[in-house]
């Protein structure tokens, strides 16, 4: 059951969380002694992750933008949204349209305890916080939050961007993304992305096994595992399942590598 935002909450500040890890990448000041000190085993190991979670990063800002401005899309549910940071969801979308309505979903008690900040939007458009795991999709459906800000029955953006791979094989990711995907109506998307070890086998494998030794499930998979998790039975966009950095990047200049971003992203349409 989903917790309401306000609640005293309880943060075990002696296991890293992805949620925070990422926020430590990307900069952030939101996270723990545990989750630096992991987050820098992997680093060692994947010493682009820096620069592939900003990419990852901006390839999320383009995919909102997209679905807003091409495709008209002005409902988001976001699960695994981490840490208020800037170019949160509702803020690229309700700069394209106020009216837009975003439910951000994560089971990170730290994330709970700022989501207040994920709920300053514009007056003409909402914004909700569920605390709950993606590896939960009913609860996430059924939470008021989520039914009283999205209309189910207007296309919504599904978004999974960066949390995929945190959900290992045993746990069926597959059978969560078709169950959200079929609690949406036609004409709705998913945006997700994912890491893959395709590129730098051994950093990114050492880097998965360093979240794993500190707690975190981890499990990197090909641009072909990902896309049958992920898009099957949907319409995929051009260009397809790509680096994040290639999905329809900002201008012509000079890109990462491909062995320093390491992550497939894509966008996909619900027939």
């Amino acid at each position: 059951m989903s917790r309401p935002v306000g609640e005293p909450v309880r943060i075990d500040t002696t296991v890293a969380h992805s949620a925070r890890m990422y926020d430590y990448y990307l900069g952030g000041k939101d996270h723990y002694q545990i989750d630096r000190d992991t987050a820098e085993i992997a680093a060692r190991s994947w010493q682009a992750v820096r620069i592939a979670v900003r990419e990852n990063r901006s390839f999320l800002a383009r995919a909102v933008r997209h679905l807003v401005r091409e495709q008209g899309i002005t409902q988001f549910l976001d699960i695994g949204a981490g840490l208020p940071s800037a170019g949160n969801v509702h803020e690229i979308a309700q700069a394209e349209d106020p009216s837009c309505r975003v439910v951000y979903v994560d089971n990170d008690p730290i994330v709970l305890a700022h989501a207040r900040s994920l709920l300053i939007g514009t007056p003409e458009g909402r914004t909700a916080y569920v605390h709950a795991d993606l590896r939960e999709p009913a609860v996430i459906l059924d939470d008021p939050a989520v039914r009283g800000t999205l209309d189910l029955d207007r296309p919504v953006a599904l978004m999974l961007v960066a949390i995929l791979h945190f959900i290992v094989d045993e746990q069926e990711p597959g059978r969560i993304v078709r169950r959200l995907m079929e609690a949406l109506p036609s004409g709705s998307f998913l945006v997700a992305s994912h890491v893959t070890p395709e590129h730098d086998p051994d950093g990114v494998h050492g880097l998965e096994q360093a979240y794993r030794d500190g707690g975190v499930p981890a499990q990197a998979r090909t641009r072909d595992a990902f896309t049958a998790l992920a898009f099957d039975g949907l319409e995929v966009l051009d260009p397809g399942v790509t680096l994040v950095s290639e999905w329809r990047p900002d201008g012509d200049g000079p890109r990462p590598t491909a062995d320093q971003v390491n992550w497939y992203g894509g966008i996909a349409r619900k027939p």
